[in-house]
């Protein structure tokens, strides 16, 4: 199982929301650079990183940020928030980022999601942020009336490589994943998930790992390892 620790972007700094909230956002004094190089020194692989003024205005003002990120530190880097075009998606995967992450505009143009998984082949994740079942987009701000098993049976032949599923209710909040609602989407379908929200302990992610469903292939940890209630010497030792 992948461990994906998250680093999330705003003005240029680490922060975290809780339940996709931006008017309760916390900032973190390390910047995204000195974050990224301290999880590569810890012995990680992967990281996810959102761009949320991206994800916001569909439009990235922390792409410096996240491109000396993707030079300097040999991290394989998942990268979302605001990419909307085949451009985008280009530059991107053009710069060394090893997965680019699609929400909003996978949700509301599927013949462009056609597309770049046909373009980009296996490079494609899809970021699906769920409130109750229904799908929120443009960094959790837009409500839908699509229910997520929904998207995903539209989708499940396009070649999306893996699918992100965050529950907005659980994110940052560190109560606990959702893995009953994940699980059972996981049976549903055959694209690779990867959990995110909620995480709060070691145990949480233990007890994922023995699940043993081949279908979940990472989780993503975010707000307890700023906040310290995981250690990334322990986290590390569960890859």
């Amino acid at each position: 199982m992948i461990i994906f620790p998250a680093i999330d972007i705003k003005d240029g700094k680490c922060v975290r929301l809780l339940k996709g909230d931006f008017k309760k956002i916390t900032f973190y004094d390390k910047s995204p650079i000195d974050q990224a190089n301290i999880f590569f020194n810890n012995g990680f692989k992967d990281i996810h990183i959102v761009d949320l003024d991206g994800a916001l205005r569909g439009q990235s003002k922390n792409s410096y940020t996240i491109n000396e990120i993707i030079k300097k530190i040999k991290l394989r880097v998942q990268i979302g928030g605001g990419i909307r075009n085949i451009d985008s998606i280009a530059n991107w995967l053009e710069a060394g980022a090893n997965k680019v992450v699609m929400g909003t505009a996978a949700v509301e143009n599927l013949d462009l999601l056609k597309k770049a998984c046909k373009k980009f082949e296996n490079k494609i994740a899809i970021a699906l942020d769920v409130r109750d079942g229904l799908i929120e987009l443009y960094g959790w701000t837009k409500k839908t009336n699509i229910s997520a098993i929904d998207f995903i049976k539209q989708i499940k032949d396009f070649g999306v490589s893996r699918i992100i599923y965050t529950d907005i209710n659980k994110d940052g909040t560190k109560e606990g994943p959702n893995i009953k609602d994940t699980i059972e989407l996981s049976n549903k379908i055959k694209i690779p998930i990867v959990i995110s929200g909620g995480v709060s302990s070691i145990d949480d992610i233990k007890k994922i790992k023995s699940l043993d469903n081949q279908n979940i292939e990472g989780i993503i940890v975010g707000k307890s390892i700023y906040d310290g209630d995981i250690k990334t010497s322990d986290l590390v030792k569960l890859i």
